[in-house]
């Protein structure tokens, strides 16, 4: 395998994986200019490459950048939805993920708050808003995810107590919980988990009925659910009678 075929091969399983990215994002996480991406994904598209399972795809005239800019502004108003529900003075967990990330934005600089990361996507935006503490927990560095990790910062988490943390997943079933795509996420996310009063879930409505490898908590684990209105009638009723609040962007 070639350079290049190499790239793209790892820039299919991240988008699979984490869904729709900014360019920017993805060229940071591959290492290449966003031209190349733009490349990569414009010849990815022609070749049917990343079109999802589905026999009427073609049909339909499946258009990779349109489905994948779809995503992205399903996940800018769940994140816009998410930075609502911060109170001003709270101290906040935000998990590593694309649709935690499009909350960045949002938050105001007004507010006074604490806020910890442990992803370099995060840490660098939140790093130019001037009102907001940061902490930070470092580690080995997956650049698959951007996020950071360790024994000693998951030490550190289990030392503070949030009143927030806002949790990506990458799978949520009935059954089998919510789950994620990588093992080493698994410890980090249980323990903002466990220093969190409240725990919100961002997901977008693709994430339902799915499972991923590494599982992380039950459903009833977390108090809200935010996602967008894609979300089956089914599910909504599920959330809701399992005493979940669920909120619609």
């Amino acid at each position: 395998m070639d350079k290049k075929e190499g790239r793209q091969a790892r820039l299919i399983q991240t988008i699979r994986t984490e869904g729709m990215l900014p360019v920017r994002m993805l060229a940071n996480i591959l290492s290449v200019t966003e031209m190349t991406i733009r490349r990569d994904l414009a010849e990815l598209g022609a070749q049917n490459r990343l079109e999802p399972n589905s026999d009427s795809s073609e049909k339909m005239g499946y258009d990779l950048l349109t489905s994948l800019q779809k995503s992205y502004e399903q996940k800018l108003e769940i994140g816009k939805l998410a930075a609502s529900l911060i109170r001003p003075d709270e101290f906040i967990i935000i998990d590593t993920g694309s649709t935690t990330a499009r909350m960045l934005q949002y938050l105001p600089e007004d507010y006074n708050l604490s806020v910890l990361c442990y992803n370099t996507n995060i840490l660098v935006e939140l790093r130019y808003k001037m009102g907001i503490k940061l902490m930070f927990c470092g580690g080995t560095y997956h650049r698959s995810t951007e996020m950071f990790e360790s024994p000693e910062g998951i030490q550190f988490i289990k030392r503070v107590r949030a009143s927030k943390v806002f949790l990506s997943a990458a799978g949520v079933h009935r059954q089998l919980g919510i789950t994620c795509a990588f093992e080493y996420e698994i410890p980090t996310k249980q323990a903002i988990i466990q220093s969190s009063l409240e725990r919100i879930l961002l997901v977008d409505s693709s994430k339902f009925d799915q499972v991923k490898p590494s599982y992380i908590c039950e459903l009833a684990d977390v108090n809200a659910i935010i996602t967008d209105k894609g979300i089956p009638d089914e599910w909504q009723k599920h959330i809701r009678d399992g005493g979940i609040n669920l909120y619609l962007a």
